[in-house]
């Protein structure tokens, strides 16, 4: 978690959206949001775990989406995705490389050189295209 200006952003890499969109129906990765409300629906950045997303052993769960976030942000999937969930802003920023040989083995065409720009007094986004 982060905050600026009184919004706070709740930062996450994304690595258990793969594991959401292998099991959720609907979710895939043209629309990366959905998988992310997903995961604010059940509270924690990874409720499926075992098959492809690894957990450390912990006394405590450091995953627990304990304080609901102003903006929810993630990556990891490599395409971009926008959108709300029960008043969080979702956002999902793409990367800035061009479709490598492994993604191309697995159909996956990333969203590539975009810049989601958040208005932190609307919590809108644009996104910006830089290539």
């Amino acid at each position: 978690y982060v905050t600026l200006e009184g919004v706070t952003i709740l930062m996450y890499h994304g690595v258990s959206l793969d594991e959401v969109i292998a099991e959720v129906p609907d979710a895939s990765y043209r629309n990366p949001q959905d998988a992310m409300a997903h995961l604010l629906k059940k509270r924690h950045v990874a409720p499926q775990f075992g098959n492809r997303t690894r957990l450390a052993p912990e006394e405590r769960d450091f995953l627990v989406i304990d304080e609901i976030p102003d903006v929810f942000h993630a990556g990891h999937v490599h395409t971009v995705g926008t959108g709300r969930y029960h008043n969080v802003t979702t956002i999902n920023s793409g990367c800035w490389q061009r479709q490598t040989p492994f993604q191309r083995s697995v159909d996956l065409d990333p969203d590539y050189g975009f810049a989601p720009i958040l208005d932190l007094d609307t919590l809108e986004v644009r996104l910006r295209k830089f290539v």
